[in-house]
């Protein structure tokens, strides 16, 4: 599924009138996909008193033919006109004749009667303004606003909010928000997620999100290069399972990890490559720390890694780690490896000796020595995955030509560009950057993932997703897809307080089954 901006949804929009599909009818089949929404909120309409806040725009028809709906269907809908309507408003004169009461706000003396009209409602749509808005909220659409806050939070009544598109307030692109804005409990999006909704601080006033089929043809969003993860496109590149298979068809995943102050990221990485289907997963970590580490770690093999007299990873452990790792299918870089100057050229040897690696991923101090090498993405091959979190993506950034001020698709387009990787750019709704300019987003925000060692299950998952064949691009978004998936499962059982990464570990193998 695309994720538009507001000018790539009116080039779709303009599309669709020229193959046929007009305006009017998308219009009506968002009118009626949000009237649907509203039913599905309040149940049982007959009594139930809805007030739509009409804009002058195609939003504020939307709202109407939403309006009109809910009248037939045995609401007691009023439709609250901000802004006067151009004429004929064919839209307008069919509510009226369904029985839809109208308020404009010309004959409505200093909006006295909006309040009393929200008082007893059970259910507000916001239909004033949707992906055309730029500029700051003003005039009568700040006095409506500023009402609806207020009813919102002392009225008799608190009515459920359902925005049709965007919140009234809310930039569809850079997702900012006005300070007018009123937060909703639904936000039907029409025909596709806005870039808006799936980013902070704009994703905090969406609440639920749905987005709405209103009928565009398809193929007309080809040219749109974001997408939304979803769980069908998961379920297409999920690895086969053949009956006759052995270890050795699910591959093997090398990861190099550990510290003495570290042991449990080797771990959480480990069991999450085996946990997505690898067929066998070896730990190199240094010797000294294998026997700490095995006792949770049974089924992982070890290579165990030469140290310094610090008891930290030696720079000749490279060595040792060439020399194994081309019986491997995919390797894994830095979880909990700590910055020692030793390990840090460590690093630098294996990863931009010019060796033939495996598919790779770097994570965590990994990315951390890269960030201290000039040119360091000329110096290694192509087929390598990048999974920064915030601080990460800004070390990394501050030692190229990129600049951090942008947003996170930005950011993470311009790094995967630049540097010629796929770059997992982590947090809410994580960002699955591409070098060829396209880009996913997970539709996940879980405080609950906000705690150490996730980090390093999802770099585990991924690797153990390329160990199976996949490509490292659809390795990277698998990988953060089933992540997110198994993380709702565990705030769902747990809550979002107190879950821990190995949570995470159980849910991985079952969510891949009910993906199935």
């Amino acid at each position: 599924m695309k994720i538009v901006t507001a000018a790539e949804m009116r080039a779709i929009e303009d599309r669709s009138e020229q193959s046929g599909v007009s305006t009017d009818t998308l219009m009506e089949n968002a009118g009626l996909a949000v009237a649907r929404a509203a039913r599905r909120m309040v149940g049982p309409l007959t009594g139930v008193c809805v007030v739509a806040l009409v804009g002058s725009g195609n939003n504020g028809a939307d709202g109407l033919v939403a309006a009109r709906h809910l009248q037939r269907w045995g609401a007691k809908v009023t439709a609250y006109i901000c802004r006067e309507r151009g004429a004929p408003d064919p839209k307008l004169e069919d509510a009226t004749v369904a029985g839809v009461e109208v308020v404009t706000v010309s004959e409505d003396c200093e909006l006295g009667r909006l309040r009393y009209l929200l008082d007893p409602a059970h259910l507000v749509i916001d239909a004033m303004l949707g992906t055309g808005r730029a500029r700051p909220i003003e005039g009568v659409f700040k006095h409506v606003l500023d009402i609806l806050l207020d009813t919102r939070r002392g009225g008799s009544r608190t009515a459920q909010l359902l925005a049709l598109d965007l919140p009234t307030g809310l930039n569809c692109d850079t997702a900012e928000v006005d300070p007018s804005c009123v937060p909703a409990d639904v936000t039907v999006a029409l025909g596709y997620p806005k870039r808006g909704h799936l980013s902070f601080p704009g994703a905090e006033v969406v609440g639920n999100l749905e987005v709405a089929d209103i009928g565009i043809p398809p193929g007309l969003d080809e040219d749109v290069q974001v997408s939304l993860l979803t769980s069908k496109w998961a379920r297409s590149v999920l690895p086969r399972r053949p009956g006759d298979s052995h270890k050795g068809t699910f591959g093997r995943t090398m990861i190099v990890a550990g510290s003495r102050h570290f042991l449990g990221a080797a771990y959480l990485a480990a069991a999450s490559a085996a946990r997505v289907g690898a067929g066998l997963v070896t730990i190199a970590i240094p010797a000294s720390l294998v026997s700490s580490v095995a006792p949770s770690a049974i089924e992982p093999t070890f290579l165990p890694l030469p140290e310094s007299r610090e008891r930290v990873v030696s720079p000749d452990a490279a060595d040792d780690i060439l020399e194994a790792v081309s019986g491997y299918s995919s390797l894994l870089v830095g979880c909990g490896l700590g910055q020692a100057d030793e390990t840090r050229t460590m690093v630098e040897r294996l990863l931009l000796s010019g060796a033939d690696l495996p598919a790779t991923v770097v994570d965590a101090d990994g990315l951390n020595t890269l960030s201290r090498i000039p040119d360091w993405h000329l110096r290694w091959p192509d087929n390598a995955i990048l999974t920064p979190h915030p601080g990460e993506m800004a070390r990394l950034v501050a030692g190229s030509n990129l600049h951090g001020e942008a947003d996170r698709l930005e950011l993470a387009g311009a790094g995967a560009r630049s540097w010629n990787k796929t770059v997992v750019l982590k947090g809410a709704y994580t960002v699955v950057a591409h070098a060829d300019g396209t880009a996913e987003v997970a539709p996940f925000s879980n405080p609950g993932l906000a705690t150490a060692g996730t980090g390093d299950v999802l770099a585990g998952a991924i690797a153990g997703l390329m160990s199976q064949g996949l490509e490292p691009e659809i390795a990277a978004s698998l990988g953060v897809y089933l992540h997110g998936l198994a993380g709702e499962a565990v705030r769902e059982r747990l809550g979002d307080t107190g879950m821990v990464a190995s949570d995470l570990l159980p849910e991985l193998p079952m969510t891949i089954r009910d993906l199935r």
